[in-house]
């Protein structure tokens, strides 16, 4: 595979992100364990606020900061100061140079470097600034609560709860099943994880996508406002997987679905499954959610995988159940302080 690269066609990321995201918001740069330059954010509450917790918001595949400016605000109404990045290979983080518009790991332990730079670089030192520490907590979507799921279960106690939205479980393959799909990702990857795109992808430019052929929303608004932020800044796109990542992922999927992983988080945690989503199966995500030790499943009738980025009736339904969630776990003791993992 090529060697890092740094998307640098178009205006630079400060530069840009003012015209999409709202005060308080500030650009900042991680730098993972194994030495990939991401691009993180943090959205601040205004002078003179009483911050309850802060979030770490986990975003899905192919996505990036501005995407979340909405959810972020409306995190930041409730008290929470926010934090966040792009994944690396995607947004404006660093990606390799064989898979520019590809989302592509050898091994989801690289995610999990991304993380840990996250948090040992941004999360914790802000949650120390205060005389008593604040507690943390997250937000997954999709991939990002796959992401999650793991931090979950290599680090305990590091949040005080966790909410996971359309968790990537497992997902639909499309045309071909998954035995099929399972045996080409075997066959490919085969000498090397393979850089090249998952079948159909390639044709998928984001840029290009109409609404009626998307498969994540409902809120056509909503849509227009994503295609939006890449018609500006078109280096921020992604066209979706290889099958290196599929491999990687597949392997990740089968350590979750292995008899003892769900059982050991103790992290109290929501799960919200899409009744409409064509992108993950709800119905594995609503058994794995019977796994969790402390877990409140809910499945929004109607909404499709990006329930964030739903129609509101959708999205309202969401932040009532996370808020009745969050109420009652910043007001219970809590131990997330207590017996930490390393990072790095």
């Amino acid at each position: 595979m090529g060697g890092p690269h740094r998307p640098r066609h178009g205006p630079s990321p400060s530069q840009r992100l003012e015209d999409f995201v709202t005060a308080g918001f500030r650009v900042l740069t991680v730098i993972t364990p194994d030495k990939r330059q991401l691009r993180a954010g943090v959205w601040d509450l205004p002078d003179g606020t009483q911050p309850r917790a802060i979030c770490v918001l986990l975003n899905g595949l192919t996505e990036f900061l501005e995407k979340y400016g909405e959810v972020a605000d409306e995190l930041r109404a409730r008290g929470f100061i926010v934090a966040s990045l792009d994944w690396r290979g995607q947004g404006a983080s660093e990606r390799s140079r064989s898979s520019n518009r590809a989302s592509h790991v050898n091994s989801f332990e690289e995610y999990d470097h991304d993380i840990a730079a996250l948090m040992v670089q941004i999360v914790e030192p802000m949650q120390r600034t205060h005389e008593t520490p604040l507690p943390v907590f997250a937000i997954g979507h999709s991939m990002g609560a796959h992401i999650l799921l793991r931090f979950l279960h290599d680090h305990p106690r590091r949040f005080t709860a966790a909410t996971l939205i359309s968790p990537m479980i497992a997902f639909h393959t499309g045309n071909y099943s998954p035995q099929v799909t399972r045996m080409l990702t075997y066959a490919f990857n085969l000498r090397k994880p393979s850089t090249r795109f998952i079948f159909g992808v390639e044709e998928r430019d984001p840029l290009h996508l109409a609404f009626s052929e998307n498969r994540v929303t409902t809120d056509e608004a909503r849509f227009e406002r994503t295609r939006g932020f890449l018609k500006a800044q078109p280096y921020l796109r992604v066209f979706g997987p290889t099958f290196g990542w599929l491999g990687a992922a597949y392997r990740s999927l089968d350590r979750m679905a292995r008899r003892g992983f769900a059982e050991d988080i103790a992290a109290p945690i929501l799960v919200v499954g899409a009744g409409n989503d064509r992108v993950v199966h709800t119905q594995v995500v609503r058994e794995f959610a019977k796994r969790l030790p402390d877990a409140r499943y809910v499945e929004i009738e109607g909404a499709e995988h990006e329930i964030l980025m739903e129609k509101d009736s959708i999205r309202a339904q969401l932040w009532a159940e996370f808020d009745a969630f969050m109420d009652t776990q910043l007001n219970a003791p809590t131990g997330f302080a207590a017996a930490r993992t390393p990072l790095f």
